[in-house]
C-alpha cells in the first residue's frame, strides 16, 4: 500500500488549522453564527486550500456530534465520528467531489438535479463539492442555478473556482463568496512546521522560510518540495537545500532561445515540458524569456541590456507582446505552461509563413513584368470583345456564386473579410470566434466553414451565433444561406484585424463602432476565454 503524500496527510482537519488567517476568521465567524449558507464559493489560486476547507465545513454540518441545527459553535468537528472519518477518507457517499472540467455539460447538471432530490444516505447534509466551477457551460450553470436558488433543505452547495469572474453572475449573487488568496511566506512557514513536527525531521533554522519564499503563493507546491527532501535523505540544512531549489529552478532559456530562433517547435515545448518536471513554474519561466527579450531590446536600441543575435529589434519587440500575453494567461490556464507553448507555436508559425511569403515573392518577381504585358493585352482584348458581344442576362443567383466564389468554389477572402467586417459591429463574440475559422466550400446556398477548435465550432453551431452568421452571408452573398461547420486544421492565410476593420468601414456598417487597442484586446481575450473553457 503507497504511503500517504505529505499534503493529503497533513492537510488542516479543523478550521484553526487553516493556514490562511483572514479566510479562517471569516469562516469561523460563519460557523458561530449557526447560519452556513446552502452555497458557498470559494475563489482564489489554485494550491491555497480551497478544497481542504470544503472537506471540513462537510464535517462541521454532518458531525455527528451535533445536529444541522446546532453544528460545532467552535468550529470543530470532533474527526473520530463515522461521518468525519468517511470524510477524511474521501469515501463518504453523502459528500460528491466533483470536477467540473470532467463535468461540465447540462446532462451532467441534470443528472445532478435529480440526484440532490434524494436524501441523504447517512448523513444529515448532502455536501456537493463542485472542484474548477468556472469550468460549466452557460447552459450548465443556468440549469445549475435553478437548484441552487431552491434547493432541498438536505442540500448544501461549495463550489470552488480559479476563476470566479467566469462564473454567470446569478451564481456568484445567490452564493456566498470567501476569498483565498496567494499565501505569504508566514503562513507558508506555518503549513511546513506542522509537517516537519508530524514527521519529527531536523531542520535548520530559516529551512521552512527558504522554501515558502521559493514557491509562489501556494501550500501544496511548498510541501511537495519539503517531501521530496525528506524522500531523497538529505538533511534540512539551509545550504543543501539552496542549492536544492536552485537545481529545481533551472531553465535552460540560451538552449530556449536558440530552439525559438530556429523554429523548432518540437525541442522548444520539451524544453519546457522538463522545466515544468522539475518543478519550474510557468509564471517563472515567462518572467525569465521576457526579461532576457527585454535586456536584449535594451541592448538593439543602445542602452544597457545583453545581445541576443538571433532576434532583430522588431522580432524582439513582436516577441515581447506575445509571451506578455502569455504571462498573463498563465493564471487563469487550466494547464498552466498552456499560453507559453501557444505562444511559441504562434511565433514558429508565424516566421515560417513569413519565409514562405519571401520564397513566393521571389519566385512571382521575375515574371511581374511579363504578367504586366500579358494583363494589358488581355484587358485590351476584353474590352473589344464586350463591345462586340450582345449583353445577355443571367440568373441573379449565378451572378452571385461566381462573383462571390473563387476557383475552389470557396468565398473569397475579400467577402470572407467583408462577413466578418458586418458581423463585429453587431456580436464581437460571434467575430472573434470566426477568426479562428476559414470558409471551405460554397455552392450558392450552402457555406461550409472550416473551424480550428472543437468548442469554437459548438460555440458557432449554438442558435444565436448561427444565425447571425447566415443573416450576414445571405446579405453579402445576395441569396439564403446555411451554414454547415466542420473542424479542419489551421492553414492557410487568416483575416487580420485590420482587414476586417476596412471591411466593416467600406460595407457600411460601421456605426461609431471601430474599436480602440484595449477593446481589441478585450476580443481576442473572449475568443481565448472561450477556448480556455
Amino acid at each position: 500500500m503507497s504511503k500517504m503524500t505529505f499534503y493529503l496527510k497533513y492537510r488542516p482537519q479543523k478550521l484553526d488549522e487553516l493556514d490562511l488567517k483572514d479566510v479562517r476568521e471569516r469562516l469561523v465567524n460563519i460557523v458561530k453564527s449557526k447560519k452556513i449558507p446552502h452555497a458557498l464559493l470559494f475563489s482564489g489560486p489554485k494550491g491555497s486550500g480551497k478544497t481542504s476547507a470544503a472537506r471540513i465545513i462537510a464535517k462541521i454540518v454532518n458531525c455527528e456530534r451535533r445536529n444541522r441545527k446546532n453544528p460545532p459553535a467552535d468550529g470543530v468537528p470532533c474527526n473520530k465520528c463515522d461521518q468525519c472519518i468517511s470524510i477524511i477518507n474521501g469515501n463518504n457517499i453523502d459528500v460528491i467531489e466533483l470536477d467540473a472540467a470532467s463535468h461540465r455539460g447540462i446532462d451532467d447538471v441534470r443528472v445532478l438535479r435529480d440526484a440532490v432530490k434524494l436524501t441523504p444516505a447517512s448523513a444529515k447534509m448532502k455536501v456537493y463539492i463542485i472542484d474548477e466551477a468556472h469550468m460549466l457551460t452557460t447552459e450548465a450553470s443556468n440549469a445549475l442555478l435553478k437548484t441552487l436558488e431552491e434547493p432541498p433543505p438536505h442540500v448544501m452547495f461549495i463550489l470552488a473556482t480559479t476563476n470566479p469572474e467566469k462564473l454567470i453572475d446569478t451564481i456568484r449573487s445567490r452564493s456566498l463568496n470567501v476569498v483565498f488568496r496567494k499565501a505569504t511566506a508566514e503562513e507558508i512557514t506555518r503549513s511546513l512546521d506542522r509537517v516537519v513536527r508530524g514527521e519529527k525531521l531536523k531542520s535548520d533554522n530559516g529551512v521552512q522560510e527558504l522554501i515558502a519564499k521559493a514557491t509562489d503563493g501556494s501550500f501544496r507546491d511548498a510541501v511537495k518540495i519539503l517531501e521530496e527532501l525528506a524522500y531523497e535523505n538529505k538533511n534540512l540544512e539551509v545550504d543543501k537545500v539552496g542549492e536544492f531549489l536552485f537545481s529545481k529552478k533551472s531553465f535552460e532559456d540560451n538552449l530556449f532561445f536558440d530552439y525559438l530562433a530556429k523554429k523548432d517547435v518540437k525541442k522548444t515545448f520539451s524544453l519546457i515540458e522538463s522545466a515544468v518536471d522539475k518543478g519550474v513554474s510557468a509564471k517563472v519561466i515567462s518572467e525569465t524569456i521576457i526579461r532576457r527579450l527585454r535586456n536584449a531590446y535594451l541592448s538593439k536600441i543602445g542602452l544597457e541590456g545583453e545581445k541576443l543575435d538571433s532576434f532583430n529589434k522588431n522580432e524582439l519587440v513582436s516577441l515581447i507582446k506575445l509571451f506578455s500575453q502569455a504571462a498573463s494567461d498563465v493564471s487563469s490556464s487550466v494547464i498552466e505552461q498552456l499560453p507559453i507553448e501557444v505562444a511559441v507555436g504562434e511565433w514558429c508559425d508565424k516566421k515560417l509563413k513569413d519565409k514562405q511569403n519571401l520564397v513566393l515573392q521571389a519566385q512571382s518577381s521575375k515574371f511581374k513584368d511579363e504578367e504586366d504585358d500579358i494583363n494589358k493585352v488581355k484587358t485590351i482584348s476584353k474590352d473589344a470583345d464586350d463591345d462586340l458581344k450582345p449583353k445577355t442576362l443571367k440568373a441573379s443567383n449565378e451572378n452571385n456564386f461566381t462573383k462571390n466564389t473563387s476557383k475552389n468554389n470557396s468565398i473569397s477572402e475579400n467577402v470572407w473579410a467583408k462577413i466578418l467586417g458586418a458581423i463585429r459591429p453587431q456580436n464581437t463574440s460571434t467575430e472573434a470566434l470566426l477568426r479562428a475559422a476559414r470558409p471551405m466550400n460554397y455552392n450558392g446556398n450552402i457555406l461550409e466553414i472550416g473551424v480550428f477548435y472543437r468548442f469554437h465550432k459548438e460555440r458557432l453551431e449554438t442558435i444565436q451565433h448561427k444565425r447571425l452568421v447566415e443573416d450576414v452571408a445571405s446579405e453579402i452573398l445576395g441569396n439564403g444561406v446555411k451554414i454547415v461547420c466542420t473542424l479542419t486544421e489551421q492553414t492557410g492565410k487568416e483575416i487580420s484585424k485590420d482587414e476586417v476593420n476596412k471591411n466593416t468601414f467600406l460595407s457600411g456598417t460601421d456605426k461609431d463602432t471601430s474599436l480602440s487597442d484595449a477593446e481589441d484586446k478585450d476580443i481576442v481575450k473572449v475568443a481565448k476565454e472561450i477556448f480556455g473553457s
